[in-house]
């Protein structure tokens, strides 16, 4: 058989299926969700996927507000924990280089020179790589919950792909019950 025969052959036997594929909404009971398995037949497993899908569009809003919640610590972390820099209480320190106190070289007391003088104590460094250690983990986490939502979002999104009314409505009832309870959550962070 060559390519041409080939082709000719898919293409024919291909040509019932794809005459199936739907383009419009309906409200069957029968479809297929993201995989083979998830095939429902029936009213019964149309309530019990679009029950599914609801919650999965509920953790997919909740997720969201995970992740700003996951921001605000990372920010209250990393203003928490850079302590103003303390400089000398010399008086001079702060003078320009010509009016530096007597007995003083102008090269020690310059801006330049203090700003290299370590100014910081031990507990500070160490409170200072606490909260950047923090400061990572939290911004693996919400990576990790970033990775979460964007699948979820897509798994979504396939499903309303799949032109079915009421699991359509399953993700915007989700969406609606999702941004009711969790947003409010924000208020109290």
């Amino acid at each position: 058989m060559d390519w041409m025969e080939f082709l000719n052959f898919a293409s024919e036997d291909r040509t019932a299926d794809l005459l199936m594929i739907i383009m419009h909404f309906e409200g069957s009971s029968n479809v297929t969700l993201l995989f083979d398995f998830w095939d429902v037949r029936g009213p019964a497993g149309m309530v019990l996927s679009v029950f599914v899908v609801l919650l999965l569009t509920v953790i997919y809003e909740l997720l969201k507000v995970w992740k700003v919640t996951i921001e605000k610590q990372k920010r209250s972390s990393i203003t928490h924990s850079s302590a103003p820099v303390s400089f000398s209480p010399e008086a001079s320190c702060f003078a320009p280089v010509m009016k530096c106190q007597e007995g003083s070289s102008s090269l020690t007391n310059s801006p330049s020179e203090i700003s290299l003088a370590p100014t910081e104590n031990t507990a500070t460094t160490a409170d200072t790589t606490a909260a950047a250690k923090k400061s990572w983990l939290l911004h693996c986490l919400q990576t990790s919950i970033h990775i979460l939502q964007v699948t979820l979002g897509y798994m979504l999104m396939l499903c309303v792909m799949s032109y079915n009314v009421w699991i359509f409505l399953g993700v915007i009832m989700g969406s609606v019950l999702g941004y009711f309870l969790a947003f409010p959550l924000l208020n109290h962070i």
